[in-house]
């Protein structure tokens, strides 16, 4: 696979009292060489002065102030120590000034909340960690706060979920630049997921949980997902779980967070996705095993779900 490989910046702010995991995500995605991809120019920085305590008790000495991000294309500001506190002026205006130059600012967690503070999300979506969701939206109504998601890109501003979270959107980020082989790449050597249930979509519903507490309905899912080629319906599956119709709903919305056809119509093209990415099948025969009927079906939905269409997703993916 080719890649660009100009060397590409990241800053990390860091502050006193941050989680050393969530300080540890951007710098193990790049700042840690991979063979074959090209390096990152990672600066950690801070405002304020040194050495910082970390949540885990030990401390950190960085090596940079806020002038790293004046010239740093990708920016990323990790859980914010305390959604109550108001990120200093400095801080504030560095990033205002970066975002408006075209600097790439993400905000983990509840680093949401340091871009909020600064405007930058205002008439964007955005997410943040589930449990402070509806105190996020409540204090900044400008946003589009949806907290369904793993991960929202919206145009040069990001915003990710709580924890793990964090991983999924800077592996987001390598992809974006360099293509899926690269993230998977990185993945791999981290020992997770290349990228969580919805292929490169720019946002990720969030998956169903790996041990599903109901586990007729577990083993079910996994052989829809085994079989989207076949035509499933509502009845169908409820008759197959030896359910009624109101019960299997019931279950299957408690067990996902979504309808049967919404379900459906995910991970047929998260497979989409898949073998675009992954193989060299025409388009009519992508459509049949992701259970679509027709190729004109697979590009309607494709193209209404992602703002492409199928070839050029797969143009774009695979080099």
């Amino acid at each position: 696979m080719k890649v660009h490989m100009e060397t590409h910046s990241v800053a990390v702010l860091a502050y006193d009292q941050i989680s050393a995991f969530h300080l540890s995500v951007p710098c193990v995605v790049f700042g840690d060489q991979h063979a074959g991809l090209p390096e990152f120019d990672l600066k950690v920085c801070a405002h304020e002065p040194g050495p910082l305590e970390t949540t885990a008790g030990f401390s950190v000495n960085v090596a940079h102030g806020l002038e790293a991000l004046e010239t740093a294309q990708t920016i990323i500001v990790p859980s914010w120590r305390d959604p109550a506190e108001r990120p200093s002026t400095a801080v504030l205006d560095a990033l205002v000034a970066a975002g408006d130059r075209g600097a790439r600012v993400v905000g983990l967690c509840l680093g949401a909340y340091v871009l909020a503070e600064a405007g930058m999300l205002d008439q964007r979506r955005a997410t943040t960690h589930w449990a402070y969701a509806q105190d996020f939206a409540r204090r900044y109504p400008a946003i589009d706060v949806d907290a369904d998601v793993l991960y929202i890109d919206d145009g040069n501003m990001l915003t990710s979920a709580g924890t793990a979270a964090g991983i999924d959107c800077c592996l987001h980020l390598l992809r974006t630049r360099y293509g899926a082989e690269a993230a998977n790449h990185v993945a791999r050597r981290l020992v997770v997921p290349p990228h969580r249930q919805g292929g490169q979509a720019q946002f990720v519903e969030q998956p169903i949980p790996a041990t599903a507490r109901d586990s007729r309905l577990g083993g079910l899912i996994d052989w829809v997902r085994a079989n989207l080629d076949q035509p499933h319906s509502l009845d169908s599956l409820a008759g197959k779980a030896l359910m009624s119709r109101r019960t299997f709903t019931r279950h299957f919305r408690q067990l996902t967070g979504t309808t049967v056809n919404a379900w459906l119509q995910d991970e047929r093209l998260a497979l989409c996705q898949r073998l675009l990415e992954t193989t060299d099948h025409p388009i009519e025969h992508i459509a049949a095993l992701a259970g679509f009927g027709s190729p004109e079906s697979l590009r309607l939905h494709f193209r209404k779900a992602f703002k492409v269409s199928p070839t050029a997703w797969r143009h774009t993916f695979r080099s």
